[in-house]
């Protein structure tokens, strides 16, 4: 998603540019994440692995929508909320594997949420510079993103048989404290305080009413 945007879109597909080669490396390490969780499932012979390939593919098939609007002023605010959550969600995890026995899983999702981590960083880090260098167009876009709310990127998931996939899992989710609306606002809450958002002056009209 965040090399296909306008003014960063890797044209070739091996681009060599900077930019090019850290998006192709995120989307090698993401594909890493799923592999590892994956193969400890499918170790573990208590998960419905024919389910699960099932699921994968109908998701990839469903694709997400965003709403980033081919912008990557867009792009670069819903990837700075997303890697927070997903470090969230997967930070959550080990305890409850180490609650049911099951260190060598709590590791896993532990190394996982690390990774998250530093993506989250640097996405951060860079929307923090972009409200150094254009505060109204960064400004304007992050209230837009706001507006939208943050789906998930698996807000299509579907295997097939239940419409409702993702809701059920998001209650799950909920219930266990794996991701909830509380981490939703305290998300919310860090970015605006990272980015000093309301120390930011100098703004025009629209975007100083962000």
């Amino acid at each position: 998603m965040i090399n296909t945007q306008d003014a960063v879109r890797d044209e070739s597909d091996c681009s060599s540019k900077p930019w090019a080669v850290w998006t192709r490396s995120w989307t090698s390490e993401e594909n890493r994440h799923g592999d590892l969780l994956g193969k400890y499932v499918y170790l573990s012979s208590r998960v419905d692995m024919r389910m699960v390939s099932k699921t994968v593919q109908c998701h990839i098939g469903a694709g997400m929508i965003l709403g980033t609007d081919n912008n990557p002023y867009l792009g670069l605010a819903y990837t700075s909320f997303q890697e927070r959550a997903t470090f969230t969600s997967h930070g959550n995890r080990p305890r409850m594997a180490k609650e049911g026995g099951d260190p060598t899983l709590a590791r896993v999702c532990g190394t996982i949420a690390a990774g998250k981590k530093q993506r989250e960083i640097v996405y951060t880090k860079i929307v923090e510079k972009l409200l150094e260098v254009d505060p109204m167009e960064a400004m304007l876009a992050i209230e837009d993103m706001m507006k939208k709310k943050i789906a998930m990127s698996a807000h299509l998931m579907q295997d097939g048989q239940d419409p409702r996939l993702f809701d059920h899992f998001a209650i799950v989710a909920q219930k266990l404290s794996i991701y909830t609306a509380a981490d939703y606002t305290d998300i919310l809450e860090f970015l605006v305080g990272s980015w000093k958002l309301e120390k930011i002056s100098g703004l025009a009209r629209a975007a100083a009413q962000a």
